[in-house]
């Protein structure tokens, strides 16, 4: 039997399993480590800090996914990869074997280094990853918001913060609500307009906008770059991922930040038995965004490179497409859309993004 190992159940594994579940490979032992029992999806999370989501209605169920599958799954986390031993160590000691093995563990805040650059980080903040955690957390904030008014800070000018922001601002419609955007240009991925969008949308809702980093964090309090303070009772750390520390021992090529390196099969170029998607790993022939969007179009192409170099037949480029559709919630049942230079905004959107999240969904769910 060869043994595939899938580390993670991030966008593009979720439909390698729900794949490999209805047509299993002959031949082939299959091992999904993934440390939740849950996938939330970070498409809706906006949607349901914003209060128009259950939680339920947020997540794939990886149980009835497997349920009635040769799949074995173990609910346990990754803390050391060898690339050359062709071993996983977990965080209960014990290792797993693999002979191809793919990586799709979604993106990671470092809480050490993050503390590190904004002290009191790691104690007083609200990290948004891993996402099940920030899940579980939000309604401990609702909680709060029951006894006072809130003072909310989002940390992060980024997609993940804007969403925030304006969904913080729909659910709780009396709290103060403040982004700290520390890189000088909100929305600085997006285009001009979209950024004139996303500042009109903030403006709109009544959200304050600091264009100066966040130097620390401590009780009830955030001290900014220039040295004055913002009262504070939930920082929210939306601040960009970072590669697993596990990647840096691993024996993999890594690029600049860490990533693992891919190449056009989603293939390590040192080891090409070993593949990734998503958020973990860069494209070094053709960079792209670090975007769920793209992360749920890799997919099909890793499923199928899987399936070919496990029946010993050459793998296929994965061609990204050069224009995604963007949606960005604005916390009301209101959205901004871009593709490519084109850019609209209105309820429309938020509806036609409501209807692709769900669909996402339910497409990989089981009773």
């Amino acid at each position: 039997m060869k043994k595939l190992v899938l580390l993670g159940a991030g966008h593009a594994h979720v439909h390698v399993l729900s794949t490999l579940a209805a047509k299993p490979l002959p031949g082939v032992q299959v091992t999904l480590v993934a440390p939740f029992p849950r996938q939330l999806y970070s498409g809706m999370v906006p949607g349901f800090v914003a209060g128009h989501y259950t939680l339920d209605e947020c997540v794939i169920q990886l149980e009835p996914l497997l349920k009635g599958t040769d799949i074995t799954w173990l609910p346990r986390s990754v803390t050391a990869l060898d690339a050359n031993a062709r071993t996983v160590t977990l965080d209960d000691g014990s290792t797993v074997d693999f002979d191809w093995i793919s990586v799709n563990t979604g993106p990671v805040q470092d809480r050490q280094k993050t503390d590190a650059m904004m002290p009191g980080a790691r104690e007083h903040g609200l990290f948004v990853r891993p996402i099940e955690s920030f899940g579980a957390l939000w309604p401990q904030v609702l909680e709060m918001a029951q006894t006072k008014p809130l003072r909310l800070a989002v940390i992060g000018g980024g997609a993940a913060g804007i969403e925030l922001c304006m969904a913080v601002r729909q659910r709780l419609p009396k709290a103060s609500v403040t982004l700290i955007n520390g890189s000088g240009e909100l929305a600085a991925t997006y285009p001009e307009g979209v950024r004139q969008r996303v500042g009109r949308a903030l403006k709109a809702r009544g959200i304050i906008v600091l264009l100066e980093r966040a130097s620390r964090i401590q009780a009830g309090e955030v001290t900014l770059e220039s040295g004055a303070t913002l009262a504070c009772d939930v920082p929210i750390i939306a601040t960009g991922a970072q590669a697993p520390a596990w990647l840096a021992t691993s024996g993999l090529t890594l690029d600049e930040q860490g990533f693992m390196a891919v190449d056009a099969f989603q293939r390590s170029p040192s080891h090409d038995h070993i593949f990734a998607a998503g958020d973990v790993c860069t494209r070094i022939d053709q960079p792209l965004p670090r975007s769920g969007v793209y992360a749920v179009r890799a997919g099909p192409a890793l499923l199928t490179n899987l399936t070919a170099v496990l029946a010993g037949v050459p793998p296929v480029a994965h061609l990204p497409p050069k224009n995604t559709l963007n949606l960005l919630s604005c916390g009301d049942h209101y959205a901004i859309a871009t593709w490519g230079d084109y850019n609209t905004q209105g309820r429309w959107v938020w509806w036609l993004k409501d209807w692709i999240d769900r669909g996402f969904i339910k497409r990989y769910s089981r009773p």
